[in-house]
């Protein structure tokens, strides 16, 4: 599979830049990126697979949908990765990892004065990377990563709505509640901190999406 096509397809969609709903056209993918069909259909057999796309006989490629329930249905399964890749994050955590995250903070505290949503998001894709880096599972870091991709959109969108500085907040917070559980080295208190953090997440989300007051 052509992973550079593969890597910008997939930032298109989890960045809105495909719309949910829009009807992608092979030719014109094939010619932008210089090659014949089949190297693109395989990266579009993998989005498929990934529930970001879906194939249509003789209509085109569709960005799949944002759809509400089925995304909290996805949180309740990551719910469990994300503490399992805590505890694992814990046991192996470096002062080199501890110091990223410190760095990381500081990173996401200076974009509260510049509305920066893809920013915003980098700083929780380095997040994760870090934990994934300390926690050295690629199996888990694979499907920690296809679950994220499949909320990440609801949360992109809700980036936009309310409080700019809510918003950066909620994650530089997290990411200061993770260095200090992940300071004390307890895989179990770092698992429980991971899935707490995450819940918080998706009720701002559902705060938000259904537009229901604080």
């Amino acid at each position: 599979m052509n992973l550079e096509i593969y890597n910008q397809l997939r930032d298109r969609i989890l960045f809105l830049e495909y719309q949910s709903g829009q009807i992608l056209n092979e030719k014109v993918l094939a010619d932008e990126f210089g090659v014949s069909r089949t190297p693109l259909r395989e990266v579009l057999y993998r989005l498929e697979w990934e529930q970001l796309v879906r194939i249509l006989p003789r209509s085109g490629t569709m960005v799949t949908e944002i759809e509400f329930h089925k995304m909290m249905n996805v949180f309740q399964v990551r719910l469990e990765i994300e503490a399992l890749a805590g505890r694992l994050a814990a046991e192996t955590m470096t002062p080199s990892h501890l110091e990223k995250l410190e760095q990381l903070e500081r990173n996401c505290e200076a974009l509260i004065d510049q509305r920066n949503q893809k920013a915003l998001a980098m700083i929780d894709f380095s997040l994760r990377n870090i934990l994934y880096d300390a926690g050295s599972n690629p199996v888990l870091q694979d499907i920690s990563n296809q679950l994220y991709n499949l909320t990440f959109r609801i949360w992109f969108v809700i980036m936009g709505r309310g409080d700019w500085t809510e918003e950066v907040l909620a994650v530089a917070n997290e990411i200061r509640a993770i260095r200090s559980v992940m300071a004390r080295r307890n895989p179990n208190e770092a698992g429980e901190a991971r899935k707490t953090l995450l819940l918080r997440h998706v009720e701002r989300i559902k705060r938000k999406f259904l537009e229901v007051p604080s």
